[in-house]
């Protein structure tokens, strides 16, 4: 077995561990809600604490799985509803609306003053100062988000996966590491830290997609310049269209880390200005413009790539239609030939048609007098048709 059928074999050791954690049981989803494994967060407050939890069974239809994950990188499932959530954190239901996956809704991150509502591709969750809230999903970004995050709030990947061994725990924390590179020191707050990962999340969703689009791309439009079917149109034609939705879904991203970048001021004193100095304060903002400055700077590389890749697009539209114009022209070009010989030809047409009406002349008895009259047409037509190829070469009609 080859190493790289090695590293697939222990990634997806790792992902079915990582379900078989976060999975629920099947018959008793709601129950051990407030159980010993209900572990209090960083700041010492039980989750959930001082909410009657009692009547979730009875309000079975409006429960959600979710996966939490606190400060400590600890992680389990809890199933609550929706109204639990916006009391929790302290959210409308318009902003719930945008994690539902029922629905399909852009790219939006919204700062809120106890949470900040994400919503980037995959990735649907909640961040708040002690825990975040991710929709639970079987999605292999999820999953990674949340290994992720755990390495990244824990000392290190052995405390994550102490029963997988040492070679298991180093090549699982592979994560989003193979595209990026961590931009946040360890003194991050916890939000920004979470935030960052699902920044990355996206970005490197987003970032494969356009390196699958470009491997594919480059190689039919060569194609489609040396062999001009309706097969290869047609390929080039949902090529642009999944570019130009992929497109919309990067732009998406980048204007609202954009917006971000412009409201890291409201989002950070929101977040700690009733508890913390301004010079804190000041410090926080510096902190989240430098985080979300990276991550403009990687999600606009890969808008750079897409745009490349549309302008080559256009360049091979505008090559074909060359292309075919130049085949046009030339079809118009022989069509003038053609109708200019027509016409010579139809010179002995007239001439037959002259000399076969009903009277006498005394040419016809003359023996050589046929071959005569068809030496003279022949000269007149070979005469004529010179004439007008002179006229075309002069009116610049023709290349000759």
């Amino acid at each position: 077995m080859g190493v790289k059928s090695q590293f697939n074999l222990f990634e997806c050791i790792v992902m079915a561990n990582l379900k078989e954690r976060l999975l629920p049981p099947r018959p008793q989803s709601t129950v051990n809600i407030r159980d010993a494994s209900y572990r209090p967060s960083a700041s010492g407050r039980q989750p959930f604490q001082d909410m009657d939890l009692s009547g979730l069974k009875k309000r079975g239809q409006g429960l959600r799985s979710w996966i939490r994950v606190d400060t400590s990188g600890n992680s389990q499932i809890i199933e609550v509803d929706k109204f639990t959530i916006m009391r929790r954190c302290d959210l409308p239901a318009r902003d719930l609306h945008l994690l539902d996956p029922l629905f399909v809704y852009p790219s939006t991150i919204l700062g809120r003053e106890k949470a900040i509502v994400v919503n980037l591709e995959q990735i649907r969750c909640t961040i708040t100062a002690d825990e975040v809230l991710l929709l639970n999903s079987l999605d292999s970004y999820v999953l990674q988000y949340v290994v992720e995050l755990q390495r990244r709030l824990t000392s290190g990947v052995g405390e994550v996966w102490q029963s997988e061994g040492p070679e298991l725990s180093r090549r699982s924390s592979r994560g989003f590491d193979n595209v990026y590179v961590n931009t946040s020191p360890d003194y991050f707050p916890f939000e920004f830290r979470a935030l960052e990962v699902a920044l990355e999340a996206a970005c490197t969703f987003l970032d494969s997609q356009a390196a699958e689009l470009e491997i594919e791309a480059y190689p039919l439009l060569d194609e489609l310049t040396s062999k001009i079917s309706t097969l290869n149109l047609e390929r080039v034609r949902r090529l642009k269209s999944r570019l130009v939705a992929l497109t919309r879904r990067v732009q998406k991203v980048r204007d609202e880390i954009e917006q971000l970048m412009d409201d890291d001021g409201d989002i950070a004193r929101s977040r700690h200005g009733s508890m913390r100095s301004s010079d804190s304060t000041t410090e926080n903002i510096e902190e989240l413009e430098m985080l979300l400055e990276a991550y403009f700077v990687l999600i606009d590389s890969t808008l750079n790539k897409l745009t490349s890749l549309k302008e080559y697009i256009d360049d091979t539209e505008d090559f074909i239609n060359i292309q075919l114009d130049n085949v046009r022209n030339q079809l118009i070009q022989f069509e003038l030939l053609l109708t200019t010989a027509t016409f010579v030809v139809a010179i002995f047409g007239v001439v037959a048609g002259i000399f076969g009406m009903n009277f006498v002349i005394p040419m016809f008895d003359e023996p050589g007098a046929f071959k005569g009259v068809l030496i003279i047409t022949g000269v007149s037509g070979i005469i004529i048709f010179c004439a007008f190829i002179w006229f075309f070469k002069y009116r610049r009609l023709m290349p000759l």
